[in-house]
């Protein structure tokens, strides 16, 4: 829904400031400052090691050692009540290989909604989430004889079933084929429009920043860019995306450059 223009602005799904964490004698995030707009979908993108997936653990508070501000669908990030409303997806797979897709799916539906008056309800909400992520056929097949990238959307179908507030996709589309990318997007797609989701979406693949309505672009744990995919463009006067965040990286190297003079 539309705010009129005498509306407040609906408040960010995700803010962060000053936000840093470091594991060991590494600052693995380098005071962060940001939001995510509620309802759509940002990309987090940047190459492998910059910080993603950590980022990403922050948000959903499973990540150690986090400091500044971290707030996440008006609460602080971990808060027990953010549990049912955030969905996660990992890089590896969270399924279990003895179990078929549909055995997987009640499994984790039980724990989301106990019960057995809430049986009816959990088959219908499974039944769902497999047709969302294309796994019908597939739905009696085993998960452990499934390929890679059908796991991956298993665990996908695992995020969808609490119909998540906010859904967090740590490289979803890693190593699957153009076809299914380009229909797990639509889907992504699909979710924030149809149902006023936050989608927070990393990828190491620039192309895949055209599909975003936002992006946090980072590198080496810092914050390059937080803007649209056409500001971004236009700032750097680049035609595309990937060619924007390279003009990005060599101005913040030339910026630092006298800095690490200095220091030595």
């Amino acid at each position: 829904m539309m705010n009129s223009a005498s509306d407040p602005p609906d408040p960010p799904a995700v803010r962060a400031q000053d936000l840093s964490v470091v594991r060991g004698p590494r600052t693995v995030l380098r005071s962060l400052d940001f939001t995510v707009p509620p309802g759509q979908i940002t990309g987090l993108l940047g190459p492998s090691g910059c910080g993603k997936s950590t980022l990403m653990r922050a948000i959903v508070g499973t990540q150690a050692k986090v400091m500044g501000t971290l707030e996440v669908l008006g609460l602080p990030a971990g808060a027990a009540p953010l549990r049912s409303r955030i969905g996660y997806v990992t890089q590896a797979p969270s399924v279990y290989d003895d179990l078929t897709v549909r055995q997987n799916l009640d499994y984790f539906a039980a724990i989301l909604d106990p019960g057995r008056a809430a049986a009816e309800r959990r088959r219908a909400t499974v039944t769902r989430a497999i047709t969302d992520v294309d796994l019908t056929s597939h739905a009696d097949a085993l998960a452990g004889n499934l390929s890679g990238g059908q796991r991956s959307r298993v665990s996908l179908a695992v995020a969808l079933l609490g119909t998540p507030e906010l859904l967090v996709l740590d490289e979803p589309t890693v190593g699957l084929d153009p076809v299914l990318r380009r229909d797990l997007w639509t889907l992504f797609h699909t979710i924030a429009a149809d149902r006023g989701a936050t989608l927070l979406v990393s990828s190491h693949v620039m192309d895949e920043a055209e599909r975003c309505h936002r992006l946090l672009l980072m590198r080496e744990g810092r914050l390059l860019a937080d803007d649209t995919p056409d500001a971004l463009r236009t700032r750097t006067g680049a035609e595309t995306v990937e060619a924007a965040f390279l003009h990005l990286v060599d101005e913040a190297a030339a910026a630092s450059a006298p800095e690490k003079e200095r220091a030595r």
